[in-house]
């Protein structure tokens, strides 16, 4: 995008060196003299062939052939015939008609009117101006030397060293000095190819300014915008009216767009959108300020990152914070994301909400900050002072919790099983779960894949070939189809001080048991199908079996348990379209004496002492 701009620049430059087209402009016709004004007559200079007078009543005419020139105010003008009115100080000149003017302008054409009394002449035919640096050539050029006004009302062309500039239509004010470029303009120079609708540029300031659609082409990309000014000084640009900067890898859009060149500084205001094409990744906001030479960019104004997580299923992981910044590390080639105060997560298998995150695409790693909380598949929930999760293939493969941290599983029963501890380490896994449906596309029903799934699968196993059931003869033919789907389950946790556990046991028909209630410095629980399967405790563990008629409200919680469902971001929350709900506030238990410990039953519970 720096490069851009900067090329933009150079496209710009060349007009800073127009200054000697300063003795041109539009006709006037009719113009008069000044009041009392004594108009200087057309001096006609010795050297013609021949000079013939022609009969007018009350005006002197005469026509002159070959090597005609003529003089007024150390201008010459030369052709090869020429029909001078010496009454009215109008000359028509024909063939090879030319006029030079100092040692800087030259204009040549087929047919020229010269009006002297207001000093315009009229150019036609193969009409070009020259002067030391660039050339003009059109159909027709009005030249008035008393406002110091050119206009080409023709097609014109424009080329100097470098570059090569067409218009419908142009003007230049000598004494403004002000080009005025109006019409299927387009700019051509070897760093890139400018089209416009009109361009303006006072050599004074050295601001060029554009109206109507703009597009700006370079080998870095494109700049399109409907209105816009650029000084060619200070290397500052500003587009207004939905301006848009796009390259191979990114593309910029706002209401407007700032840069300068110099500093490197860019501020895009007004429904902004930032495309990040190699990542799949979106960000938005009402107001984006990037630092080239530092790599960073800021958006404030509900500001949202969109990050497609998987091709397959279209899956988007949707990121909205007060104020975003982005990290670009030149070096690696990656970035870093940093969304602070009121962060919000959504993603279909996964949301969240903190205060603030950090997600660094070097490592593909996740950092929570500030009382974060997580939900996972609509049945894990997971808090902390902070948290870090490790992303592997877009999902979440590894999430460790420090301090007060609390994981709460919904199992299949709508029981609550409760991990809390010191610090605490989620690992999940990605297995394909197979669905058959009918031809009404209705779920018949649902299973775990036994045995084909590994506990890390890749994100291809999505691509599985669809499996057709065979329905038995006399049955009415129904098309049924399985289904394969990715699922990312919670698969081990690992506590690591003050370890708690409070788990709802049950046998292999899915009957409650118990519930379990455990304290160990340490242990390792592993989920199977969302139910708690081994589970080892390291140390001197206190525990507890509490038959299922015991079971009341208050045994059934941890300290500090909070189903936090209602708190869970939504699609339109996370993009600015409804208001989050409120944290809700923690419910302390009062300190109560433990029952009589039961032992546990041993292919519940192993332990192990270090």
């Amino acid at each position: 995008m720096i490069r851009l701009f900067a090329a933009f620049l150079l496209l710009c430059s060349w007009l800073v060196s127009a200054n000697s087209l300063a003795q041109v402009g539009p006709p006037l016709p009719g113009h008069p003299a000044a009041p009392g004004a004594v108009a200087d007559k057309v001096e006609l200079l010795p050297g013609a062939d021949s000079l013939v007078g022609m009969t007018v009543p009350g005006q002197v005419v005469r026509k002159i052939y070959n090597n005609v020139r003529f003089r007024q105010k150390g201008v010459l003008m030369f052709c090869d015939l020429a029909i001078q009115n010496a009454t009215t100080n109008v000359i028509e000149a024909y063939g090879h008609v030319k006029i030079i003017q100092g040692d800087t302008i030259t204009v040549q054409g087929d047919t020229m009117f010269y009006y002297g009394n207001v000093r315009q002449a009229n150019m036609r035919g193969h009409v070009s101006m020259r002067d030391r640096k660039m050339t003009l050539t059109t159909a027709q050029l009005d030249y008035d030397m008393l406002s110091g006004i050119a206009h080409y009302p023709t097609p014109g062309r424009i080329v100097d060293k470098e570059n090569i500039l067409t218009s419908r239509e142009g003007y230049y004010d000598t004494r403004s000095k002000l080009f005025t470029f109006r019409q299927n303009v387009r700019l051509v120079n070897p760093k890139g190819t400018l089209v416009a609708d009109s361009l303006l540029y006072n050599s004074l300031t050295r601001m060029a300014i554009f109206q109507g659609p703009t597009r700006i082409t370079n080998k870095d990309g494109v700049l399109t915008a409907i209105e816009g000014q650029y000084n060619t000084t200070t290397g500052i640009s500003n587009f207004q009216r939905r301006a848009t900067v796009e390259t191979p890898k990114y593309r910029l859009t706002g209401d407007s767009l700032y840069y300068d060149n110099v500093t490197e500084l860019g501020i895009a205001k007004g429904n902004v959108i930032m495309v990040a094409k190699d990542r799949q990744a979106v960000i938005l906001g009402d107001h984006v300020r990037y630092n080239g030479k530092a790599g960073i960019s800021r958006v404030t104004g509900h500001p949202v990152a969109k990050s497609l997580a998987n091709e397959t299923t279209k899956d988007t992981l949707f990121l909205r914070a007060d104020t975003l910044f982005s990290f670009d590390n030149k070096l690696t080639n990656t970035r870093r994301l940093l969304g602070q105060k009121n962060v919000f997560i959504y993603k279909s298998d996964l949301q969240s909400k903190c205060d603030s995150l950090i997600y660094d695409t070097a490592d593909s790693t996740i950092y929570f900050y500030k009382k974060p909380i997580v939900w996972s598949q609509n049945k894990y929930q997971m808090e902390a002072d902070s948290m870090r999760a490790v992303m592997k293939n877009n999902k979440i493969h590894t999430l460790f919790l420090k301090t007060k941290s609390f994981v709460i599983s919904l199992d299949t029963l709508k029981n609550y099983n409760q991990i809390k501890g010191r610090t605490v380490t989620a690992y999940f896994a990605t297995k394909i779960v197979s669905t058959t449906v009918t031809g009404a596309d209705l779920p018949v029903s649902t299973t775990t894949a036994a045995g084909t799934a590994p506990r890390s699968v890749s994100s291809v196993a999505t691509k599985l070939p669809i499996k057709r059931v065979l329905i038995p003869k006399g049955e009415a033919p129904v098309s049924t189809t399985v289904l394969h789907q990715e699922q990312t389950v919670l698969d081990r946790v690992l506590v690591e001080g003050n370890g708690q556990s409070l788990y709802y046991a049950v046998d292999e028909k899915n009957k409650l048991i118990g519930l379990n209630h455990v304290e160990s410095s340490r242990m390792n629980i592993e989920f199977n199908d969302n139910k708690v399967g081994k589970i080892r405790f390291y140390g001197h563990p206190d525990s507890q079996l509490i038959p299922p008629k015991e079971l009341t409200p208050e045994v059934q919680q941890l300290d500090g348990f909070r189903w936090r469902e209602v708190e869970k971001p939504t699609k339109n929350q996370v993009l600015w379209l409804e208001k989050p709900p409120a944290e809700q506030p923690v419910i302390r238990k009062p300190l109560k004496n433990k029952g009589t410990v039961k032992p546990l039953a041993q292919k519940l519970v192993q332990k192990t002492i270090n």
